[in-house]
C-alpha cells in the first residue's frame, strides 16, 4: 500500500491488489477512512465509500484530492507501471 501524500493527518495511498478498477484513490486518518474514484477526462472525483467521516472531512478530502489531482493520477500511472514489470 503505498503512501502518496500525508495531508493534515490524512494519509492517501493506493492498494496494490486492485488490478481491475480504474483509477482511484483511498485515505484514511484515525477511524475515518473513505475511497474516491477519479474521473481524469472530466476532472471530476466521485464517493466510492466513507466510514467515519463527517461532511468537514469530506469537503477537507475531496479539496486535497483536487489540490493534487494530477500528482495522484501521475503516482497511479507510474504505480501501475512499476506493477506490470
Amino acid at each position: 500500500m503505498p503512501t502518496i501524500l500525508l495531508i493534515l493527518g490524512w494519509r492517501f495511498y493506493f492498494y496494490s491488489n486492485e488490478r481491475n478498477e480504474p483509477i482511484h484513490i483511498h485515505c484514511r486518518k484515525a477511524d475515518a477512512e473513505a475511497k474516491y474514484w477519479l474521473d481524469v477526462d472530466a476532472f471530476e472525483i466521485a464517493e466510492a465509500y466513507a466510514y467515519g467521516m463527517s461532511p468537514a472531512d469530506r469537503r477537507t478530502v475531496r479539496s486535497i484530492i483536487f489540490q493534487h489531482f494530477d500528482y495522484i493520477v501521475a503516482e497511479w500511472n507510474r504505480f501501475q507501471e512499476l506493477k506490470d514489470e
